[in-house]
């Protein structure tokens, strides 16, 4: 009897050990548990994330996602005391919240899912666009010829907002040639222009007037057949251009994180060549009247900052901004540093 009830309580897991063994497999599984819930909790986090970042984009899937001489200099790097701490003292007095954000070459609204996150947290209303032959918008990049067709979305966007409402836009890189056509022709609507490394272009010039100390006139550019795309035949003039993966990497993402190279790898698309080529019409009464403040990068191989300097003496805006350690794209290489300096832009009276 005595061995039948020990060898009970063996079988049962009742003695010393079978106690220890049970206890160590209790903790086990309830450790396995935690982690399927923090893990699950992850998971969900990021469908969540997901699911807000495309709504943030899906006004892109119908075109749209939801002069003063003085010189403000500013230096900053990262990392950024917490925008939201800064906020709430005078989001209520800011007369516009909503800032517009433009790409610039070969990119899209993806691009900018860091400065979104963070205005969104902010307080502030982002939208950002999808230009035409970009991002998730379907239209042929050959077929896109002239500055207007190419800032369709900015146009429309801008043709719809309310009168009595006035937005803050951003252009990266050749999205300043966009952001400058939209201060043209619908000044009242526009509340200020930040060119973030971008071509800000006096009247009569091209955007690809700013790049052409980088790249080479012209004609030069246009007879690299490396990345020149001739849509309509090798017999017609070329359509647009694409750099190779290592050129891109080297130009605009030299101080990037890997993901977010990968991310433009994987979504970056032709540059339309039209658009590039155009010469914008600035009036002094109109274009010369706007709010333009510049961002400089001062790691930027795309667009130095000798270049960059260059613009701002050609064509002053009211405020210049630096951020150090920055390469042409500050949206992922120094995304709190130009959140901070787009706050102190809308803080300006």
């Amino acid at each position: 009897m005595g061995n039948k009830f020990i060898c009970m309580m063996k079988k049962d897991g009742r003695d010393g050990n079978g106690s220890k063994s049970k206890r160590m497999s209790d903790r086990s599984q309830r450790k396995l548990r935690a982690e399927e819930e923090l893990l699950h909790r992850q998971a969900l986090s990021m469908a969540i994330q997901q699911h807000q970042l495309s709504q943030r984009f899906e006004g892109s899937m119908s075109r749209r996602i939801g002069g003063s001489t003085s010189s403000r200099r500013r230096k900053l790097s990262d990392p950024f005391s917490n925008g939201k701490q800064q906020l709430p003292e005078f989001l209520d007095s800011l007369k516009a919240k909503r800032f517009v954000l433009v790409h610039g070459e070969g990119f899209g609204a993806w691009c900018w899912y860091r400065t979104i996150a963070l205005m969104e947290e902010s307080g502030l209303i982002p939208t950002a666009l999808d230009l035409t032959g970009s991002g998730i918008d379907l239209t042929d990049t050959n077929n896109v010829t002239t500055l207007v067709d190419y800032s369709k979305p900015l146009i429309k966007f801008l043709e719809d907002l309310p009168e009595d409402e006035k937005v803050i836009l951003v252009g990266h890189s050749s999205g300043g040639a966009c952001i400058s056509y939209a201060l043209e022709h619908f000044t009242s609507k526009i509340s200020k222009a930040v060119f973030l490394c971008a071509t800000m272009v006096s009247d009569g010039q091209r955007p690809f007037d700013v790049f052409a100390e980088e790249l080479g006139s012209a004609e030069l550019f246009m007879q690299d057949s490396k990345f020149i795309i001739h849509g309509n035949g090798k017999d017609n003039p070329p359509t647009g251009f694409m750099f190779e993966k290592q050129q891109l990497k080297g130009l605009y993402f030299n101080q990037s994180l890997g993901k977010d190279i990968a991310l433009a790898m994987l979504s970056m698309r032709p540059i339309p060549l039209g658009p590039m080529m155009e010469k914008l019409s600035l009036s002094p009464e109109k274009y010369g009247s706007a709010r333009r403040f510049f961002i400089q990068t001062l790691d930027d191989h795309a667009l130095s900052p000798d270049v960059q300097e260059k613009m701002v003496r050609e064509n002053p805006p009211e405020g210049v901004f630096k951020i150090k350690g920055s390469d042409h794209c500050p949206f992922f290489s120094k995304p709190q540093s130009l959140h901070k300096i787009l706050l102190e832009i809308a803080q300006i009276p």
